[in-house]
């Protein structure tokens, strides 16, 4: 079983969490459910800066030794900021999904983000 739902984070129904940083951009990454279920994260595909996402459409792909998944966009906006260090190294996705291991940030109304899943919410999808 997963270990950690930060109560300070919103999460999606695709496995993404989901923060507003202090510069007002929505950061978003898989939540330690979602990794923990890929296994070992040996590569990463992430949108390019100024890139416009969708919410709910794929915006990149995580691939582990036992599959590849899709990695949604949890709002629409445009890319400000990618992490390219997951793409160099992705285990740090499992070692820290997160802190270090954040994928994206868009420019989205941050207002938004209190529409997405609780943490006790998320939980009720993962443990059902």
């Amino acid at each position: 079983m997963s270990g950690t739902v930060p109560s300070e984070l919103r999460y999606t129904a695709e496995h993404e969490w989901v923060s507003v940083t202090p510069t007002g951009h929505v950061r978003f990454g898989i939540t330690d459910h979602a990794q923990d279920a890929l296994g070992d994260i040996v590569y990463v595909t992430l949108p390019a800066l100024g890139a416009n996402v969708t919410a709910g459409e794929p915006c990149g792909e995580v691939e582990s030794t036992k599959s590849v998944s899709d990695i949604y966009a949890p709002l629409t906006g445009t890319v400000v900021a990618r992490n390219d260090a997951v793409e160099t190294s992705p285990e740090t996705i499992n070692s820290d999904p997160y802190g270090s291991g954040w994928l994206v940030e868009i420019d989205a109304d941050p207002a938004l983000v209190e529409d997405l899943l609780t943490a006790a919410g998320y939980e009720g999808i993962i443990s059902a």
